[in-house]
């Protein structure tokens, strides 16, 4: 009889199994023809990587952040400044439309060096680093590392410290077996992600509206490929590796380093991240503003004109004017 009762525990988690991996597939096959690529391709030692370049003028790089893509970039930042530059926005290795090996490095400085494959591979002169969030953590690494390939870095909301804190809807990333994280994105994340999805964008928009365009233009269905959750989880694993030692380097970043942070972001509080920067590090410019994280889908605009003042000030040689 138990043999029995063992039969039918293992066939009720065979047929489980398989519909949630076929669930998850679905889901992915739906975002892939939603959401499809909108640019070009290089190679670069990761794979392919997908961007968007357009515009012309001095080159703007658009780095987006934690599990995000150029989409991100694409509800008005990146048509704005196209008008008067040139514009690159890519889908970091390993998100979007961008191949990533499962042994490339996460930390921090390793995507610095990606970035420096990209800025190399389009022969881009000196660009203004644009990042968001991780993206913003990438960005310093970079500057950091390779300060004679950037004009200077406008951050929106950057990951700039090591924070013991960490936002609720990332703790499900915490996942450190490579096994294990291949499970949940097989057969546990995508379900979860569609079942939680309005708790968890209210939570990284909040307590700005999450914008209508969000899931096609802003590049949210994305989220629900498996490859991206595993990604995210490595991203997010490995984030705080180098900030210490970074940190210990900020006085000398190329200037000038701008960085724009809403007073209400639930995901990198203000206080432990820009305004901490700023007690720290009196050349960084940190401008304050009502909003929360997401900032360049909420506030597109408003992320530009920061983003032209920085710019501004790279050509000139002096600090940027904060708005009145």
């Amino acid at each position: 009889m138990g043999w029995i009762i063992l039969l039918v525990i293992l066939a009720a988690i065979g047929a489980w199994a398989m519909r949630e991996y076929r669930f998850t597939q679905s889901m992915a096959t739906k975002a892939r023809e939603a959401v499809p690529p909108k640019g070009q391709f290089i190679d670069i030692s990761t794979g392919r990587l997908h961007y968007v370049d357009t515009g012309t003028g001095p080159a703007v790089l658009l780095i987006h952040g934690l599990g995000g893509n150029l989409r991100h970039f694409d509800m008005g930042v990146i048509d704005d400044l196209a008008a008067d530059h040139r514009v690159i926005a890519i889908d970091r290795p390993g998100m979007g439309w961008s191949d990533r090996p499962g042994d490339a490095p996460a930390n921090l400085r390793a995507q610095a060096g990606f970035i420096r494959e990209v800025i190399e591979a389009l022969s881009l002169d000196r660009p203004l680093l644009v990042g968001h969030s991780l993206g913003g953590g990438i960005s310093l690494a970079l500057a950091l590392d390779h300060p004679e390939l950037t004009r200077g870095l406008a951050l929106i909301a950057p990951l700039c410290l090591p924070t013991g804190e960490t936002a609720e809807p990332f703790k499900p990333l915490a996942i450190p077996s490579p096994l294990m994280r291949r499970f949940v994105s097989l057969f546990l994340a995508t379900r979860a992600t569609i079942k939680n999805r309005d708790i968890n964008l209210d939570y990284v928009f909040g307590p700005e509206p999450v914008p209508g365009g969000f899931p096609l233009q802003g590049g949210g269905l994305m989220g629900l490929r498996p490859e991206i959750f595993r990604n995210m989880s490595r991203d997010f694993l490995h984030a705080a590796d180098d900030l210490k030692g970074m940190a210990a380097r900020y006085d000398t970043l190329p200037r000038p380093v701008g960085i724009l942070h809403g007073r209400s972001d639930r995901i990198l509080p203000v206080e432990a991240q820009a305004a901490e920067m700023g007690r720290r590090f009196p050349a960084v410019q940190v401008e304050l503003v009502e909003g929360g994280h997401m900032l360049p889908l909420t506030q597109p605009a408003l992320c530009t004109e920061f983003i032209r003042r920085i710019d501004a000030a790279a050509d000139s040689g002096t600090k940027a004017g904060k708005p009145d």
